[in-house]
């Protein structure tokens, strides 16, 4: 066949799609007692259009290019469901779809190619929003989403706290804002905080198990996406606001957005502010605390945060196009790390609006300036049928100041862009191709600077396909990855590490032995396949396998020296440890490998439902900090007159070492739901992780062990809530980790919601630790040093209109 008769045939081919007969589909949805579900989403899978039922449940799709058609359903309180149709020449007028009421609320994914919710994807994923975001939300991304079935939060003093999934936190973990990277440095230590914002949210949607396809090796352990309106897609006027005040820590939150605009154009706009005092305990913050040790209080966990975002929006006949700008502000203490005077003044000038943090020590100064260019659009005809194009620059910088002076500071300037060209269903078959690119230069100046400065590039091509076949749906997928990790001044000092019965390394100085440069290559691949069976009416089956590949972060890589955030001295796996001495690793660098799998089984209609999930994940030359029982300068000057008064060993870290073994780690995660009646919902969940190294012992801070009960109530104006949450004794330690104690956390929640004019508004009154127990979570890095808040009792209004 010649070059022109296959130009010739996929011209044809193209005009032909375009030329297909229009057809229609006019129906009704109801429920199974025959009556009409007014506001349901009727959406066409494999195109762009998607309609609302009117009060009878009345709808009615043109322009449907296909003599098959698969109808999307979903509703409020009803479990989402697809229907097939043959369409004859006419189109069909006759078509009634009938949606099973569910008690699990089911939230569509945002920032997915594929159709995504609790109840459909093979993938276990879990959305947080609406009311209950707004009864979770707190100061930290962690601590929001830490109720979540298989999230539990590494608590770093209620400043910092970052999301844990499955076991995995740091580089592992995906932290992204509409589908993009934060662009902030939480990934590198839990004492660097998350950017997102929970208080400015419309949902936030964790992906539990590799989402590399999507979002790239990065998120080999999960995701966690914070969505917001910053870029509207329609300019309907519309608000919300909220404030807030908390007894623990005295926090004061204000919180609104609202959107807007005219013709062709949306408007958005959003706003917070936060600031809280150190929180308060019922015991004393040390596990074992000293004569001098203060009793009722967290120490440097005082806070205060500000921020705001602008955007706009372009609103086509098939999509939108718009830009975003967003500032975050914010200075916290770093707890444990004072070091100096606990008084310490900082400049007024270069640093206002913050005395809790300058009155304690030690505290972290952030900005971060975030633009953000979202596109959406569709075409009717052609192979084509939408092309979604997002892209962000960031620009991060935190700075750790003592006594008023700048000790190091972090930077990271990252630029990303995806962007995603969606096929018309071909063979059924609905997907596309993703070409994505990442670029981040990461600096660390100052006495601190445990990791160099570098550079790392990334840029991939994924491939994402979905069918359904009967009560079968199918989804395939690979990615390609190439990753570049550069640096310049690679340090490899002489430090003098030694055991504390090693009397010899007493008044040891720092030498540098080299100064070098680093570039590493990888070609990381993923692989997945997954399968949803509905093998009974509301009931299915989900199946995930995957292979993912992850380069080893710079961090991991190049570390050589003190964190103090994470009371360690940080080695990366570029050096290795020979008879008390580190030296240049001779070994090639490996890459990650995950072979997980996934099982899930649901029960989503009727009075009572339940989601069931297995999972496994092998992963060789898995990168964890292994503790070499060494200890070594921390290099922190603490002044001469301290010096003569503490501990010969005070100024020093243990050492850890980054390791690759081979690991698994597997789990059970459930949850149940009951409406009891009309008023009265009980939900039940609980998960359970164990991971452990291959050749012998667990990995460290592995979270324990965790049952949950919640009994709601919601009738007319008035909605309620009191959730017990028992966390067992975490004892799988790894060496040299101290195991914890269970505990049992009580909290209740009350709210009442009247209107004022055309405004809508709810009362609240919310309680945590109501039984004011003494509690350390097993997988915060500082659990010896900062317990849970104590009872806590919060009351705020929110409105909207």
């Amino acid at each position: 066949m010649s070059r022109k008769t296959i130009l010739a045939s996929l011209v044809s081919a193209c005009l032909y799609v375009g030329a297909v007969s229009a057809e229609s589909i006019t129906g009704v949805v109801t429920d199974i007692n025959g009556t009409p579900v007014a506001g349901a989403t009727v959406r066409l899978m494999g195109d762009n259009q998607q309609v609302l039922t009117d009060a009878l449940g009345r709808f009615n799709i043109n322009n449907i290019l296909s003599a098959e058609a698969e109808l999307h359903i979903e509703a409020a309180r009803f479990a989402h469901r697809n229907f097939h149709l043959t369409l004859p020449p006419k189109g069909r007028i006759d078509v009634s779809l009938v949606l099973l009421n569910s008690t699990i609320e089911v939230i569509d994914v945002k920032a997915s190619p594929f159709h995504a919710s609790a109840t459909e994807s093979s993938l276990p994923v879990s959305v947080l929003a609406g009311d209950a975001l707004k009864i979770r939300q707190a100061s930290t991304l962690g601590d929001t989403l830490k109720n979540e079935v298989g999230v539990h939060s590494n608590f770093y003093g209620g400043v910092t706290s970052s999301p844990i999934i499955r076991g995995l936190d740091g580089p592992r973990v995906l932290i992204t804002q509409n589908g993009l990277d934060a662009g902030d440095a939480s990934r590198v230590g839990p004492d660097h905080s998350v950017s997102a914002e929970a208080s400015t949210a419309t949902q936030i949607e964790v992906l539990r198990g590799p989402a590399t396809l999507f979002y790239g090796s990065g998120a080999i352990g999960g995701v966690v996406n914070v969505v917001d309106e910053r870029i509207p897609t329609d300019n309907s006027t519309r608000a919300e606001w909220m404030l807030q005040r908390d007894s623990v820590n005295n926090e004061k939150l204000a919180a609104g957005s609202v959107v807007t605009g005219v013709d062709n154009i949306g408007l958005y706009l959003d706003g917070f502010w936060r600031d809280n005092d150190s929180y308060t305990i019922p015991g004393f913050a040390e596990a074992q605390p000293d004569d001098d040790a203060v009793k009722g209080t967290v120490e440097n966990t005082a806070a205060t945060a500000k921020g705001f975002t602008l955007g706009g929006s372009y609103l086509l006949d098939n999509g939108y196009v718009g830009l975003s700008y967003g500032r975050l502000d914010r200075e916290y203490g770093i707890p444990g790390h004072a070091h100096g005077d606990a008084h310490a003044e900082h400049d007024d000038d270069n640093h206002d609006g913050d005395e809790h943090a300058a009155e304690e020590g030690v505290y972290a100064d952030l900005t971060q300036h975030r633009y953000q260019l979202l596109s959406e659009l569709s075409f009717s005809s052609g192979l084509i049928r939408a092309v979604n194009t997002r892209m962000a620059f960031t620009d991060y910088k935190h700075s750790e100041i003592e006594a008023g002076v700048v000790g190091t500071t972090f930077s990271n300037q990252s630029t990303e862009a995806r962007i995603e060209v969606l096929h018309r269903p071909y063979l059924d078959w609905r997907g596309g191709l993703s070409l994505h690119y990442k670029f981040s230069d990461f600096d660390a100046i100052g006495e601190e600077a445990f990791t160099p400065p570098s550079e790392s590039d990334m840029l991939a091509l994924a491939w994402m396909e979905e069918r359904h076949f009967g009560p079968w749906l199918v989804q395939l997928g690979a990615r390609i990855e190439r990753v570049t990790i550069d640096a310049t001044d690679v340090l490899l000092p002489d430090i003098g590490a030694h055991a504390h019965d090693d009397h010899a390394h007493d008044d040891h100085d720092a030498e540098v032995i080299r100064v070098f440069d680093v570039s590493q290559k990888f070609t990381p691949y993923s692989l997945s396949a997954g399968a949803v069976w509905d093998f009974a009416e509301g009931y299915n089956l989900g199946l995930s396998l995957s292979r993912s590949q992850r380069a080893p972060s710079a961090s991991e890589l190049l570390s050589f020296g003190a964190h103090i955030g994470t009371a360690s001295y940080e080695v990366g796996a570029l050096f290795t440890l020979e008879d008390d001495e580190f030296v240049l690793n001779s070994q090639p660098i490996e890459m990650e490998a995950a072979n997980n799998l996934d099982i899930t089984l649901r029960k989503f209609s009727g009075d009572t439902g339940f989601v069931l999930n297995a999972f496994y994940n092998h992963v060789d030359n898995y990168y964890y900090q292994q503790n070499t029982g060494l200890f070594a300068q921390s290099g922190h000057d603490h002044g001469e007159d301290d010096a003569a008064d503490h501990d010969a060993h005070a100024d020093e870290l243990p050492v850890y070492l980054f390791t690759a073994a081979d690991v698994t780690l597997h789990g059970l995660e459930a949850q149940f739901s009951w409406q009891i009646n009309d008023p009265f919902k009980l939900t039940l969940q609980g998960d359970y992780i164990r991971a452990r190294i291959n050749d012998g012992g667990d990995l460290p801070r592995t979270p324990p062990l965790r049952f949950a009960a919640e009994l709601a109530f919601e009738q007319d104006a008035i909605s309620a809530d009191v959730r017990a949450t028992r966390y067992f004794k975490q004892d799988r330690t790894a060496a040299l980790e101290n195991a914890t104690d269970g505990y049992t956390l009580l909290d209740a929640s009350v709210s009442y919601r009247f209107d004022i004019a055309t405004s809508q508004l709810t009362a609240y009154l919310k309680g945590q630790n109501l039984t004011d127990e003494e509690a350390r979570v097993h997988t915060s890095f500082l659990k010896d040093l900062t317990p849970l808040p104590g009872r806590s009792v919060a009351i705020g209004i929110r409105g909207s209109f």
